[in-house]
């Protein structure tokens, strides 16, 4: 896969029909820590989810992210790319197009959990506004690795 520029690939609501390409991208992602096939069904059917896929010219799922949104509060979900299509910026059209879904809502906080061992990650969420403000220990199972908890608020905005 070629990565090229981001506005190459279209951002589209989620559906059960990306369930397969989605836990697929999942489980190359993530591995030990991804999420099981049947919870993402449930996360793409849930009431107060927002998912999007990230689709290539062909319509190939080629990353996705999710939101729980209630009330003026959201998180998070999940958000993952497939490792040839990373660093052209498609991270981060995700996570804008979540934040502004976020918007949408009302939501007026969003918080995520982020791998300590992933700077990467962090090094973008801190780029769109949000900041550390916790430590879940062990969070990461099997391999014990802690969750950095992240929040952005309306002040946090750029």
């Amino acid at each position: 896969m070629t990565v090229g520029s981001a506005e190459k690939f279209s951002l589209r609501p989620a559906t059960m029909a990306d369930l397969d390409e989605i836990w697929a991208i999942e489980a190359a992602v993530f591995g030990d820590d991804a999420w099981s096939r049947d919870l993402m069904r449930e996360e793409l059917a849930a009431d107060h989810r927002v998912y999007r896929a990230l689709v290539d010219d062909a319509g190939v799922v080629v990353g996705y992210g999710g939101l729980l949104a209630v009330g003026t509060d959201g998180d998070i979900q999940t958000i993952a790319v497939v490792p040839a299509a990373r660093g052209g910026g498609l991270g981060r059209r995700l996570m804008e197009a979540l934040l502004q879904a976020a918007c949408e809502r009302g939501v007026r906080e969003v918080f995520l959990e982020v791998r300590a061992d992933n700077p990467v990650a962090r090094g973008l969420y801190e780029s769109l506004g949000f900041e550390e403000i916790g430590v879940r220990p062990r969070y990461y199972q099997p391999g014990n690795v802690d969750a950095i908890v992240m929040r952005r608020t309306e002040r946090g905005r750029k």
